[in-house]
């Protein structure tokens, strides 16, 4: 069956049930079941605030934001939350060393929260610039230590933790004798823990895999909340948890990151929720794959990234262009979710003339002139409807976003037959034609043909529009075609300063103008 127009907006026509999410927990595609009929609860690991945002970071934002859209276009109520980091993140994603954020708010003599505030408005910035929507909810480790530590009091009183030192650690052994610890990473920790006997006594931990709960401060520890067991703060674990289930409840539907995020960080985070209520809390674990360079994850901590603001301005030995936000946009979404994506100059530079090729699609539709009957040439409505259908059903196979891009191509072909005359259409059917086309390059894949003012260099301010509809498309291309049809009449009377004039404003712009035998055509180049 055809999926209409009609049945997206009353999703109980099929298109909203047959939506299949992987799992990474079961390690199999599985058909998405709300836990509350109509609505979702969805939970996204998001940033560590001290440093600029890199294109590793675009990656989780980006497939996550696919979701977001994609779920609400089908008639979902959708609640997202997605965390800030602002405090525990020790270095080496360990339970030892310095706090991220204070150690460069040390270096730079500012206070931590400064730190935190600076990066986390730039993180909002870089989001906007590549037309990600905001969750509904963003909430910060620093704002929920009282949460985290009843977390804390709640996997201690279970029994599955021992206070040392005033920290308090997490008892892998003791949890793993009645559930399993490594049931999402794959790993089998028993192992692990017999080879780490010959550690017991050395340190604060009973097993050298036992994870921080809570730590208790040194005294030159800037970040520090009282507890019942010591001046200290929280271990990173715990945030998601413990954030999750205030926002989202003891059960939700959909847990999001990074693949580098499974283990360590999602396994703990499945461990305390067990130990804490006795029972899961994330029915879906999705997990986007890694942005590499030459095969090698991009990562702050390895210092070969590439931050947003580089990539936008160009401002990198490695960058042979600036890119704009949509092209890495579309660069990202190019690739599956759930593969590798790596970084080359020429990868980038067919993401540009790809993107480029789609919105020459969408401003070609507005110049095709519809016939009053069908006729032997013409395009039929069942193409427009079994152009929908693919994307759907892409959309539907676990956000097989390289899917919809190929169908957006063919549609664009079909377009430029049209433009050649090779082919007619009616009126009913180029509407329909426009519609699907919109829906999924702009108000699903959330393609946008602004570029608006985006990151520059640090302490530059970023401005950029973030609402992202098909609407605001349509409206940006009718006031540039405006005021190419008011250069054609110029142009036709003669009036050669006019004519000139627009042109010389509109490519000052950053348009480029072409005239052909129907008329101006004009592309966006910044």
């Amino acid at each position: 069956m055809n999926a209409s127009s009609n049945e997206v907006l009353h999703p109980t026509g099929g298109v909203r049930e047959g939506l299949l999410i992987y799992n990474t927990l079961s390690r199999q595609k599985e058909l998405f079941k709300p836990l509350v009929e109509g609505r979702v609860g969805m939970y996204v690991c998001g940033p560590t605030v001290y440093g600029d945002a890199h294109l590793g970071h675009a990656r989780p934002a980006i497939t996550f934001d696919l979701l977001f859209r994609y779920l609400q276009h089908i008639g979902y109520k959708v609640r997202y939350v997605r965390n800030i980091t602002d405090v525990g993140h020790l270095e080496h994603d360990a339970d030892e060393g310095e706090d991220k954020i204070a150690k460069k708010a040390r270096l730079e003599q500012l206070e931590p929260m400064e730190v935190a505030q600076y990066y986390t408005n730039r993180f909002h910035d870089a989001m906007r610039a590549l037309n990600c929507l905001p969750p509904s909810i963003e909430p910060h480790a620093s704002g929920h230590i009282i949460e985290q530590i009843q977390l804390v009091k709640e996997i201690l009183d279970n029994g599955f933790a021992y206070e040392s030192q005033g920290s308090v650690y997490f008892d892998i052994e003791k949890y793993n004798e009645k559930y399993h610890y490594g049931r999402l990473s794959g790993r089998n920790l028993d192992d692990v823990i017999n080879a780490s006997r010959e550690l017991d006594g050395v340190g604060e931990k009973r097993n050298q895999v036992d994870f921080a709960l809570w730590k208790a401060a040194q005294p030159e520890h800037i970040m520090r909340w009282p507890s019942p067991w010591s001046d200290g703060f929280p271990g990173w674990h715990c945030e998601c948890t413990a954030m999750g289930r205030k926002y989202l409840g003891e059960r939700f539907d959909i847990h999001g990151g990074g693949m580098d995020l499974v283990f360590p960080h999602h396994e703990c985070e499945i461990a305390q929720a067990v130990a804490s209520q006795g029972h899961d809390i994330v029915n879906y674990w999705m997990h986007n794959n890694m942005v590499t360079i030459n095969g090698q994850k991009m990562g702050k901590s390895l210092g070969n990234f590439i931050t947003l603001s580089q990539f936008f301005t160009g401002d990198h030995e490695a960058l042979k262009q600036a890119y704009s936000p949509m092209t890495i946009r579309f660069f990202i979404l190019q690739a599956h979710y759930r593969s590798t994506v790596d970084f080359s100059n020429e990868a980038l530079q067919a993401a540009e003339k790809g993107l480029q090729r789609l919105m020459e699609g969408w401003k070609g539709i507005g110049r095709i002139t519809p016939v009053a009957n069908a006729g032997a040439d013409s395009i039929k409505m069942e193409y427009v409807d079994s152009l929908r259908q693919k994307c759907y059903d892409a959309m539907n196979d676990d956000l097989a976003s390289p899917t919809v891009i190929s169908e957006l191509f063919d549609a664009c072909r079909v377009i430029n037959t049209l433009l050649d005359h090779k082919a007619t259409v009616t009126a009913d059917v180029l509407a329909a034609l426009k519609e699907t086309f919109s829906t999924f390059a702009f108000d699903i894949l959330g393609l946008t043909m602004f570029n608006g003012h985006v990151l520059l260099s640090e302490g530059e301010k970023c401005s950029m529009v973030n609402e992202s509809s098909s609407a605001r498309e349509e409206a940006f291309g009718k006031a540039v075609d405006m005021l190419l049809e008011q250069r054609a009449v110029a142009k036709a009377n003669k009036d050669w300063a006019t004519s000139d004039k627009i042109r010389n404003e509109l490519t000052a712009l950053g348009f480029e103008i072409k005239d052909t035998k129907d008329g101006a055509t004009w592309t966006l180049n910044k």
